[in-house]
């Protein structure tokens, strides 16, 4: 399928094309501009702060902060260079590689890694900060002895911290990472959110017709190969249940901001049109799928003890659960809720149907309801059924 430019913001879906390794980096790149900021900040920081505690008294001078917070923030500039590249390669042969090891088997390899860069660079650096004012004189029997052994330590340690942040974001999430380390949700929070609920179709026919071990591998498949476009999108996985994904995006002051959920469900009808031969061949089938869309006030808040995790509650989930069952019914892929319609701007390409008010399970006032589809015909899935 076509899909909305990559921003997800604007209202035309364009041919898909495989992008080089290159462009895959400077996408995952944009993507983590901000997160650079702040590392090219905390590695400066933590240069000055080394110089302070560290080094001896008489090379404290002004020139010295400023190069020791130099070298600093170009060891952090590296550090986000290899989790962004990591990031980049997960869909690449060595991505695959790296999925088939164990965490702690995927960390150490990771921390190898980003330490031979650290080492490297912060090798580099320390001749083209101090060539200056020390030539090579630092450059001893005694440096290699003692100060390089250490600078490897002090690499290796930090790769190991940010592996370990990194694989922990990735199981329980970095939202309940971040609720973990300040709090953000140890008490309930409403939030104005966009909620997606997309399903296999036809899942328990697949497990009676494949095996339940080869339909697992079937689900499995598609949430990675659709955890991109959803990334692209700027959604946050909320959870999988099953054969569903739940993915939310915040309410925005901006219509066409509000319409990425849409853009994201379109990418993933083309990503998935684009691996139908990939599919085919591995599985014998290439999965349909459906979503229901719908926006309103959620309650945001960790839940459990042994096993923590975010959890939210409140009646958009339940219709959003609702709606996504009403596609099914209606012989449809997409249908929106009107709540949410009146939030966004439709992309001049797309259909909207005419309202529909339904009445959903479970809940008395009945709903408005709007199927979504792209008149030109931009993939060879067939209908979901």
């Amino acid at each position: 399928m076509s899909s909305q430019e990559e921003d997800g913001t604007g209202s035309s879906f364009d041919t898909p094309e495989w992008p080089s390794s290159h462009a895959i980096f400077m996408r995952y790149a944009a993507r983590r501009r901000g997160g650079l900021a702040a590392v090219l900040i905390i590695g400066f920081t933590a240069g000055i702060a080394y110089r302070l505690l560290i080094d001896p008294a008489g090379e404290r001078d002004l020139a010295n902060y400023l190069r020791s917070g130099l070298h600093g923030a170009g060891l952090g500039l590296a550090v986000w260079a290899v989790q962004t590249a990591f990031a980049a390669s997960a869909r690449s042969s060595f991505g695959a590689a790296l999925r088939r090891l164990p965490v702690g088997g995927e960390i150490l390899i990771r921390s190898l890694v980003m330490t031979a860069v650290l080492v490297t660079v912060g090798v580099f650096l320390q001749f083209v900060l101090y060539a200056e004012p020390l030539g090579l004189r630092w450059f001893t029997a005694d440096w290699f002895g003692m100060t390089l052994p250490r600078i490897v330590a002090i690499g290796f340690a930090i790769s190991l911290v940010v592996g370990a942040i990194t694989e922990t974001g990735r199981l329980i999430g970095r939202p309940m990472l971040t609720s973990v380390v300040l709090g953000t949700y140890h008490r309930p929070t409403r939030e104005q959110r966009i909620v997606m609920f997309l399903d296999i179709a036809g899942s328990t026919r697949l497990a009676e017709q494949m095996g339940e071990l080869k339909v697992h591998d079937l689900v499995t498949r598609f949430f990675f190969d659709i955890d991109e476009p959803i990334s692209d999108h700027s959604g946050t996985v909320h959870a999988y249940v099953g054969d569903e994904v739940i993915v939310t995006w915040p309410v925005t002051g901006d219509p066409s901001h509000n319409a990425r959920c849409l853009a994201c469900f379109f990418a993933i009808e083309r990503k998935m049109a684009s691996l139908a031969t990939d599919y085919q061949r591995d599985f014998g089938v290439v999965p349909r799928f459906r979503a229901g869309l719908h926006a309103g006030p959620v309650i945001v808040s960790e839940c459990g003890d042994a096993k923590r995790q975010l959890a939210y509650f409140g009646d958009t989930m339940n219709v959003t659960a609702r709606v996504c069952d009403y596609c099914k019914t209606v012989d449809q892929s997409l249908v929106i809720s009107g709540d949410l319609l009146r939030l966004m701007v439709i992309p001049a390409d797309l259909r909207v149907d005419n309202s529909k008010s339904i009445a959903l399970r479970g809940r008395q006032q009945r709903i408005e309801a709007h199927a979504i589809e792209q008149p030109v015909a931009i993939t060879e899935l067939p209908r979901v059924r």
